[in-house]
């Protein structure tokens, strides 16, 4: 099938969605109906190094909220990022068992699909190590549906959130230059530090150098509206069609996994969520966002549009993801693969 088609099918769920007045149609608009297409045995695909370079927006976007006066939390912020590390030991002792010994997944499968890193950088670790690629992208990528799709709801009916709003300026009232110099700094962030090997390149390295620029006074400004719906139009589709592919067998085991795991890792969450409020360490929208292991794209887009403290919430999960990254694959090593 070509990509066209998928695009097709993509636009057709975001319409639906704005139709139908249901959160973020940009977003899980596309991502139900890719996955509806892919279930249904079509073979979509991918956007490809297209949809890498959208994501690079999103990288330039939290670079650019990124000021002195919000440097100046940073000391704030410390009291809250404590508790990450025992986010991810709580996830680890319950998600484990349950892959394991419950669904019997090999070792190595079911510690690399229990730690809550981001899906690439599970998927590779997890591979080399022995583990199962096809159990460790389906129940990663179910996590990453369950828990983006389930926020929106909560934001919308608890908090009594407008996410149809535009999560920005019109394109026509920032310059032309400061959009060029956005794009400039999100394909160079990009590229380089995918060449010197950074996780999450394509978000972090324009991150990084956004934030340069908006604390030099370059960028005064974020990407235009436009540009963040439709990177989330394409972070839907590559959410979507990872269940390419899918057999029975693989949504009875692999995916109804996926499916428990989030519901354990949601309950988690809410509890630290409770934890950080009654602390007063962090607003209760931000606390949400900060310790919900969604993926880290769809995270920050639903930051973005919710009007979050990005600067919270994305410290948050970039501490979650090196935590993981660093720790997951020296654990990893003790278990033995199929």
């Amino acid at each position: 099938m070509s990509r066209a088609m998928t695009f097709l099918i993509a636009g057709a769920g975001s319409l639906g969605f704005f139709i139908l007045g249901l959160p973020l149609p940009f977003l899980l608009g596309p991502m139900s109906a890719c996955l509806i297409a892919a279930l249904a045995g079509m073979q979509l695909k991918g956007a490809g190094q297209f949809g890498l370079f959208m994501r690079t927006f999103l990288g330039v976007a939290v670079g650019s909220s990124i000021t002195p006066e919000l440097l100046g939390r940073m000391p704030e912020i410390a009291s809250s990022l404590a508790f990450v590390p025992l986010f991810i030991a709580t996830i680890a002792v319950v998600g484990y068992p349950l892959l394991r010994h419950v669904f019997g997944f090999d070792p190595v499968t079911s510690w690399y699909s229990a730690m809550p890193g981001g899906l690439q950088d599970m998927l590779v670790f997890g591979e080399e190590a022995g583990g199962d690629p096809r159990a460790l992208s389906l129940i990663h990528a179910t996590r990453v549906v369950v828990l983006v799709s389930c926020a929106p709801v909560l934001m919308q009916y608890v908090w009594g959130l407008d996410l149809s709003v535009a999560p920005g300026q019109p394109m026509s009232a920032i310059s032309p230059a400061q959009i060029a110099i956005m794009v400039a700094a999100g394909l160079f962030g990009w590229k380089f530090f995918e060449r010197i090997g950074l996780f999450g390149a394509s978000i972090l390295g324009p991150m990084i150098v956004t934030t340069a620029l908006s604390l030099a006074g370059v960028i005064e400004t974020r990407p235009p509206a436009e540009i963040i719906q439709a990177a989330q139009f394409f972070i839907g589709i590559a959410v979507g069609v990872k269940y390419v592919g899918i057999t029975s067998r693989e949504i009875r085991v692999n995916v109804f996994a996926g499916v428990l795991y989030s519901v354990l890792l949601g309950a988690i969450s809410f509890g630290f969520f409770i934890l950080i409020t009654r602390l007063e360490l962090a607003p209760s929208l931000d606390a949400l966002l900060a310790f919900l292991p969604g993926g880290q794209a769809e995270m920050v887009v639903i930051a973005i549009i919710a009007g979050s403290d990005l600067a919270y919430v994305v410290t948050h999960h970039i501490l979650r993801i090196v935590i993981v990254v660093l720790f997951a694959p020296v654990i990893g090593r003790k278990f033995p693969g199929r």
